[in-house]
């Protein structure tokens, strides 16, 4: 048998599968009314709740952690994707139930997790943004010190995470 010529191409994935994933990272309440955009901005559905639903972090290539989000967190997204400065003056949450890829907690630029930087996968959690990042004084800026912690404190893309599992440090 001649196997010169043949190729196996894999199925592309679906828009009701983005959708899904994308649905799994909130509670139903959130996700079934929310408009659930691709990575590369595509509505592949219309929402009517003001959240916004993704199958996968655009600022991570190929990652597929799904994430809603309110509208605050949106433009937080745009900024980090563009580099430009972020604040905001009510508080934003987004929700990633499915958990997140493996990142550097003090710095969101780090790509190299053997650079010696505190790096965690976190599992199911959600995340808040402040306006004022004062507030946050007094939480730890560790993710294995159990509870609430801030990460990427000292950048202007600074956020709460709030777990729902139990981690160890690596």
């Amino acid at each position: 048998m001649s196997l010169v010529g043949t190729a196996t191409i894999a199925a592309a994935e679906t828009a009701e599968d983005k959708i899904a994933r994308a649905m799994s990272a909130a509670p139903s309440d959130i996700s079934d009314d929310a408009t659930i955009m691709d990575v590369d901005g595509t509505i592949l559905r219309e929402g009517s709740n003001g959240w916004v639903c993704l199958p996968g972090i655009g600022l991570i290539p190929g990652d597929q952690h799904p994430m809603c989000n309110d509208a605050v967190w949106m433009k937080w997204m745009a900024a980090a994707g563009s580099g430009s400065a972020f604040s905001t003056d009510v508080v934003g949450v987004s929700y990633m139930l499915m958990g997140d890829a493996m990142v550097n907690n003090d710095n969101p630029m780090a790509m190299d997790p053997n650079d010696g930087g505190v790096w965690v996968q976190e599992g199911p959690h959600t995340m808040m943004l402040f306006p004022n990042m004062d507030m946050l004084a007094d939480l730890p800026r560790d993710p294995f010190a159990g509870g609430p912690y801030v990460m990427w404190g000292e950048t202007p893309l600074a956020h709460v995470m709030l777990p729902v599992e139990a981690k160890t440090a690596p």
